[in-house]
């Protein structure tokens, strides 16, 4: 009998220790990446990239016209899939619309394998460092940030999109005329 006391308590002891830590963990994590995240309703932080064209894209540039930021990578599925659609939104806004695809930290020669496979036009620039990546919030890919013409976050969408979303996305930044 003491043996089963004893047996049970210890069990009890570590359910509720591993209970307590991820209740520590979840509040953590919730905490950490808010430090960085953008908010809808807020400025966009600004960033400067140069894109696999060697062309500067810095984000304060662009004021008087919505911004399309994807980030993304070439090992996500669900970034592959969207792309066709990107592309087809992009060139049918791209007189309107700025947009920059981020590429979170994979080498060019991926990166360009992956555009040339995908016949993609859209300016994307690699985020060697994460800097970009980390200073937006952005966690799972892929991951969009609309940017208004006055430089305002308008919207924030984690998880793939489909073709529909993405047109109405670029369409809600369209400048007023």
């Amino acid at each position: 009998m003491g043996k089963s006391k004893k047996k049970r308590s210890i069990i009890r002891f570590t359910v509720l220790f591993a209970i307590v830590c991820a209740i520590g963990y979840t509040i953590y994590a919730n905490a950490a990446s808010e430090q960085g995240a953008v908010k809808v309703g807020e400025p966009a932080t600004n960033f400067a990239l140069v894109d696999l064209e060697q062309e500067r894209f810095e984000l304060g540039q662009n004021q008087g016209k919505g911004v399309f930021i994807n980030f993304w990578g070439t090992f996500c599925e669900p970034c592959e899939r969207e792309m066709p659609y990107i592309e087809n939104a992009y060139e049918q806004y791209k007189d309107e619309v700025e947009m920059i695809a981020v590429n979170v930290d994979e080498a060019p020669l991926t990166v360009q394998s992956f555009i040339n496979r995908h016949g993609l036009t859209f300016p994307v620039a690699i985020d060697e460092r994460r800097e970009v990546t980390r200073a937006y919030g952005i966690g799972p890919l892929p991951a969009t940030i609309l940017v208004d013409e006055h430089g305002i976050v308008q919207k924030v969408h984690t998880g793939a999109m489909t073709e529909e979303m993405v047109h109405e996305f670029f369409q809600s930044i369209v400048p007023d005329a």
